[in-house]
């Protein structure tokens, strides 16, 4: 095989093997952009978010690409750098395998190789990227566009599927920011009668949902969503997918997990995610996605109720 081929071989290699990474991590973005983002109420900061937070990764691979296509001899040395920097931000093995090799070895392979015709090479690192964040973010960036918020943040009375429970107002019952499952149930334990405010001892009229609850409770465009709970399997299933709307979620929130009483274990416990999505994880949890929203009977809920 001649070095033209094999330079040819080696260029298309690094183009492709690019392309893929890229094409990964604009799956995942676009994914997640819409899962646990677009939670602002401006139009442009959900934008913003979406590129800078959950389209970074591809985007920043992106540049290095557009480098070494470029001018090919700056490859082996700009893509060295990247992998050095990766392997000493991360500092574990997970980032030096993940990240820092697959960087030295795009350095060296663009370095080599020269993909022909180039024209087309440039098509692919674009093309496939943006196709793959498009199709992937098109079904549930509609779905998050077109959430129903009606503003009422009061305690809620939210009935159907054999269940039938008030749900906390916004406050200390209804947190907006992370807590820990052992936070959560002292928290509910000690929330007053009218869920605006904590007593200092527990009083017991509020607690966590059990997961079966929360599951049966999921709505979406304000129809319960036939949510049911398989206990052996430990799995949900609905006849329509929920979301994260009224009268259980708040659209403009980054809260998408909620803890259930439900425990797994000793040290887990399960928590649903506005999707109706359920799993079980440590008590601790994490990030600032995780909070909760204590219930109670109608019986014990002193004044009117909002459906």
């Amino acid at each position: 095989m001649s070095s033209n081929r094999i330079r040819l071989w080696l260029g298309w290699i690094a183009v492709g093997l690019s392309t893929v990474i890229m094409s990964f991590w604009a799956f995942w973005g676009a994914a997640e952009a819409f899962h646990e983002g677009w939670y602002h109420r401006s139009l442009w900061m959900n934008l913003v978010l979406t590129l800078v937070q959950y389209l970074a990764p591809s985007l920043v691979l992106l540049l290095p690409v557009i480098v070494a296509m470029r001018w090919p001899r700056a490859a082996l040395a700009l893509f060295l750098a990247l992998a050095i920097a990766a392997a000493l931000f991360f500092r574990k093995g997970a980032g030096v395998v993940l990240i820092s090799i697959p960087l030295a070895i795009l350095g060296a392979l663009f370095y080599f190789g020269r993909p022909e015709p180039r024209r087309w090479a440039w098509r692919v690192v674009f093309l496939f990227p943006g196709l793959t964040a498009v199709c992937t973010g098109i079904v549930p960036g509609y779905r998050a566009i077109t959430r129903w918020d009606d503003g009422n943040y009061s305690a809620r009375l939210v009935e159907g599927n054999g269940v039938r429970l008030v749900w906390a107002p916004d406050g200390p019952g209804w947190k907006q920011d992370y807590a820990s499952w052992d936070e959560a149930t002292q928290t509910c334990a000690h929330l007053t009668a009218d869920g605006l405010a904590l007593s200092p001892t527990p009083v017991w009229i509020w607690r966590l949902p059990t997961v079966d609850e929360a599951v049966r409770s999921m709505v979406r465009r304000g129809h319960n969503a036939g949510g049911t709970w398989d206990k052996e399997d430990g799995k949900a299933d609905y006849r329509i997918l929920p979301e994260k709307e009224s009268p259980l979620w708040r659209r403009y929130s980054q809260i998408i997990y909620w803890w259930t009483a439900t425990e797994d274990s000793p040290g887990s416990a399960y928590r649903i995610a506005y999707n109706g999505y359920v799993a079980s994880f440590g008590k601790r949890g994490w990030g600032n996605y995780w909070a909760f929203r204590c219930v109670c009977t109608p019986e014990r809920f002193p004044g009117p109720l909002r459906r």
